[in-house]
């Protein structure tokens, strides 16, 4: 049997060797990727498991989450499975030609063998490198991933997704250095792991059943492993386990690129996801900052023409984006407005709504109705001869008025109008300071607190979003049959960290075991609020605490808790 496999690997090589030179041209440079695999781990340690993320897989340029035809490859030995039915084990110079007949997966070698048709899931696990698609590309490099690759049919058939499974702090080390540039430094890396740490576990309604996020701007950007970075990477790992928490809740932690000097409140710049009611619900976590407590208010015209026409000191001063100017003539105004009023319309967010090919008449003025705190135009009237037209949201008003094509920076901007003898309107000048949105923290803010401010990471945090704590995510540990035991793998920098407990059932008692010492944790039952100090058990870098319900106690009572790293108040 042996030899025959040799024969017919030889023959492989002979009657495919073109296809197989090709295939071979693709692959990463996964020597160095395991080689920096073992470098961290030995290190820092392997680092206990984590929650698994699902990330659905788009092909190059994002244009699509369904694929027809696939090759899969593993940068080391690979086992292949239909469902959880184990099929063969492969190693690093085979690939996996996947296509569709119906819903079921037809399986071929790189020479055109028939491996299987199966129903699938098709399922790829390596625990010895990385899992690739040929001809897939992430940030010009080859993409490869961690764990596990599922390949999903889609309901109708013909076409299947691509789902990457891995845990969840595995799953951020490819996502920091492609949502920030790791040239901000460790601290500003530190807190952009914290936002995206929550966001992924925010609950949400998942764009797939098949899949919590895409790797895509629509959730978080996520390149896989070959694009991790050293210095990234260390900021995950300082952050195991940590995410931002107010009144109990994990926050929704927005952040873009360039917030001009002065955060906006989440209310200003966002809809209710579900009842689209605008301005949105106060989140009192997300409530404009400025950068420099002396500047005042911008929610009026002069206060906001003061500022984005000036250049004051700033964290985002290292922006290309803190200030910019967009101008157009008479000409390019009208024919912007009359191209994307309509397709604005269909939001909902322009009052009254125009229909494609409605001719709304000449423009005579922007009017700014409404500003958010740090100036953003919240809504903008556009005056004709023939009517007024209102427009609401940042982003409605971004991509109303497009130059050359694309949508404002932002919307914290200011006008300025020009008119002829004839009273009309033949320049339009925009000053404007950001790049998105402006909501919660901004990333070039955060690389400045951080490198030229010395800020830490959880001062970052705790300017950009009010009156947070940091710590693990909340769980309940009680008689449930799924809730008896519980585990939490974090970071503590200096060895410190207190057990929050909500004991409104009064508990007397649970069983911990931190970092492999067993001890029973007892409670002030008269009080509902328990804060017990942990730091007495812990050392400083990785801990793992792991929480017992006593069956004695019985099934009807449990208790909420975290474990908190850095208070509200700071300390």
């Amino acid at each position: 049997m042996r030899i025959f496999g040799i024969i017919f690997l030889i023959f492989c090589v002979l009657g495919c060797e073109r296809c197989f030179a090709s295939f071979m041209g693709t692959l990463p440079q996964s020597a160095l990727q395991i080689a920096q695999d073992s470098e961290f781990n030995s290190l820092y340690g392997d680092i206990p498991k984590s929650k698994t993320v699902r990330v659905g897989i788009g092909t190059n340029g994002f244009s699509s989450y369904t694929w027809t035809t696939a090759s899969l490859y593993g940068t080391g030995e690979f086992e292949l499975y239909n469902n959880n039915t184990y099929v063969d084990t492969y190693d690093g110079e085979n690939v996996i030609n996947v296509s569709m007949v119906g819903k079921i997966f037809v399986l071929t070698d790189k020479c055109g063998n028939v491996i299987a048709k199966v129903s699938g899931p098709v399922i790829l696990k390596s625990d010895f490198g990385f899992l690739g698609v040929k001809d897939l590309k992430r940030a010009g490099k080859d993409a490869v991933y961690r764990r596990q690759i599922e390949l999903i049919s889609t309901p109708n058939g013909g076409s299947f997704y691509i789902v990457n499974s891995l845990e969840l702090e595995e799953y951020l080390r490819g996502v920091v250095p492609n949502e920030m540039p790791v040239s901000f430094g460790l601290e500003a890396l530190k807190a952009q792991s914290v936002a995206a740490r929550n966001y992924v576990l925010s609950p949400r309604v998942k764009a797939n059943p098949n899949y919590d996020v895409v790797d895509s701007v629509a959730s978080q950007v996520y390149f896989g492993a070959n694009t991790e970075k050293e210095l990234s990477n260390k900021a995950v790992l300082e952050t195991t386990g940590i995410v931002a928490l107010y009144n109990w809740d994990l926050i929704l932690a927005q952040y873009s690129s360039t917030a001009g000097g002065y955060s906006e409140s989440y209310k200003n710049a966002f809809s209710d996801p579900l009842t689209k009611q605008f301005p949105a619900p106060d989140k009192p976590y997300l409530h404009g900052v400025p950068d420099n407590p002396q500047t005042p208010l911008l929610d009026n015209e002069e206060a906001a023409e003061k500022f984005y026409k000036s250049k004051p000191k700033s964290y985002d001063v290292n922006s290309s984006y803190y200030r910019w100017t967009r101008e157009w003539n008479g000409q390019e105004i009208q024919d912007t407005i009359q191209a994307n009023l309509a397709t604005q319309s269909a939001t909902g967010f322009v009052k009254p709504a125009v229909q494609k090919g409605e001719t709304i008449g000449i423009v005579k003025q922007l009017k700014v109705l409404r500003r958010g705190v740090s100036g953003k135009v919240m809504e903008l009237e556009i005056q004709t001869e023939c009517g007024n037209y209102v427009v609401q949201k940042e982003l409605m008003i971004r991509r109303l008025l497009t130059k050359d094509g694309k949508p404002l920076p932002s919307a914290n901007l200011v006008f300025e109008h020009e008119y002829n003898e004839d009273g009309d309107l033949i320049y339009v000048k925009a000053y404007g300071g950001g790049f998105g949105h402006g909501v919660g923290m901004s990333q070039y803010g955060a690389g400045f607190m951080g490198k030229e401010l010395g800020k830490s990471y959880e001062e970052i945090l705790k300017h950009y979003y009010s009156g947070i704590t940091l710590a693990t995510e909340p769980f309940i540990l009680s008689g449930n049959s799924t809730q008896k035991y519980y585990s939490q793998t974090f970071f503590a920098p200096e060895g410190k960290a207190s057990l929050v407990i909500d004991n409104k059932y009064k508990v007397s008692y649970i069983d911990i075991s931190v970092n492999g010492v067993d001890e029973k944790v007892t409670f002030d039952t008269s009080d509902r609020y328990n804060v017990l100090d942990l730091s007495n058990f812990l050392h400083s870098g990785l801990n793992t605490v792991e929480f017992k319900y006593p069956t004695s106690l019985g099934q009807n009572k449990g208790l909420r808790m975290y474990i908190e790293l850095v208070e509200k108040n700071g300390k």
